[in-house]
């Protein structure tokens, strides 16, 4: 069965074609700029080159037309015709309490992700706008909704209940509902894989660290906390994000720089974290640590900060749990930046950890990082959103 993959944002609209029973990559690419000026896709098929092509894009619907042209090319296409796609599979931001797990995409459950447009409203409506596109070049194949809100439904009352009036979850569902949720569910299952275990008998920390960044406690197969809230801004410190700050600090700053709240939000969401911390330098991670080495010291900060928020999340979730038997690093900075996991390292080495700094120099690759013995075996787990969205959707099909 062949998987086609999408995820939509506002201007935008990143593909991939699995075959479900090889797991195997057919092809990918990027629409960028949809309803801009300059808008283009880079298309790949498996084995080649990547090609980028200036194309109007007036729309999603568009897009979704190009992309299926791409596909069924016959120099860089994947399949010969549509009728080879079996199925798609879409990334759905927010799905509310509404949605605990993946769904094949009804009228029914699109109004229901509708009415969560208010929790997501940058990314939500994007992506119905995406299935719809969809639907319209694709009618009668199967479409799943798959939700980046769905696996951390199983967190208790007391881990996303904020100290807030009641009436305001009762009336309009303030509560943390947690993203990342696709890698943080294929993230531990799979380190659970190479141990030879469980995940149900284990309890693990999933540090996804990107440029949106996450931590999860997942205990026994399901999670029960996460850093991120009612929107990706809470918790870590992030590429472009603040993370976790005293709210006061909104209304002070808008009455001392003559800002509206929109604005305020805006410079926590685009212009702070680690590119905030670093006065500008970059949100990329390997620059930071390109610039640390070569001794500035707001990049250093930058960095020391942000793992150090890493490191007493990682704390307080073996708390939650009463204890943690695998930390697994995943996503770019996860996977790929030795000098992050070392300087979170410092941080959970009570735990027994006990990281090899030689097996901590591989980069997006599957490895224990711990000695063998360590009482928490801490390891790097590269994430697969795509993958996991793909067997998601195959599961709901073939049903």
């Amino acid at each position: 069965m062949n998987i086609l993959v999408i995820n939509c944002g506002s201007s935008s609209l990143k593909y991939q074609l699995i075959n479900s029973d090889s797991e195997q990559v057919l092809a990918k690419g990027l629409c960028e700029r949809i309803g801009i000026d300059g808008s283009a896709i880079t298309h790949q098929k498996a084995g080649g080159e990547k090609q980028t092509t200036s194309a109007p894009m007036a729309d999603h619907t568009q897009a979704v037309k190009l992309v299926i042209e791409k596909l069924t090319d016959s120099a860089v296409g994947a399949v010969k015709s549509l009728d080879e796609i079996d199925a798609v599979g879409h990334r759905i931001v927010h799905g509310g309490e509404k949605f605990a797990d993946s769904v094949l995409l009804t009228e029914e459950v699109m109004k229901a992700i509708e009415e969560c447009n208010d929790l997501a409203p940058l990314h939500n409506p994007a992506n119905l706008i995406g299935i719809n596109s969809c639907r319209e070049i694709m009618p009668g194949v199967p479409m799943v909704g798959v939700f980046d809100t769905a696996f951390h439904q199983t967190m208790p009352k007391k881990a996303y209940l904020y100290g807030l009036p009641y009436e305001y979850y009762e009336k309009y569902k303030v509560r943390r509902y947690g993203f990342h949720g696709t890698s943080h569910d294929f993230v531990s299952e799979r380190a659970a894989q190479i141990l030879g275990k469980k995940r149900e008998d284990l309890k693990i920390i999933v540090c996804h660290l990107g440029n949106g960044a996450s931590v999860s406690a997942v205990m026994n197969g399901k999670s029960v906390d996460t850093s991120m809230g009612l929107t990706p801004l809470e918790g870590l410190i992030m590429g472009t994000r603040s993370g976790d700050m005293d709210p006061a600090i909104i209304s002070f700053l808008m009455e001392k720089e003559g800002i509206s709240a929109q604005e305020m939000i805006a410079i926590c969401n685009k212009k702070s974290g680690v590119l905030g911390l670093s006065d500008g330098l970059s949100s990329d991670f390997r620059d930071l640590a390109e610039a640390a080495e070569k001794g500035n010291q707001q990049a250093q900060t930058a960095l020391e900060t942000y793992a150090y928020r890493v490191g007493k999340y990682i704390g307080a979730y073996a708390a939650a749990m009463n204890g943690v038997d695998v930390i697994a690093f995943t996503a770019g900075a996860g996977e790929n930046n030795a000098k992050v996991r070392e300087l979170i390292g410092q941080y959970i080495g009570f735990l027994g950890t006990n990281i090899d700094p030689e097996k901590n120099k591989l980069r997006g690759e599957e490895v224990i990082l711990s000695d063998e013995g360590s009482r928490v075996v801490t390891m790097v787990v590269p994430t697969n959103e795509e993958l996991a969205i793909a067997r998601a959707t195959c599961r709901l099909v073939q049903k």
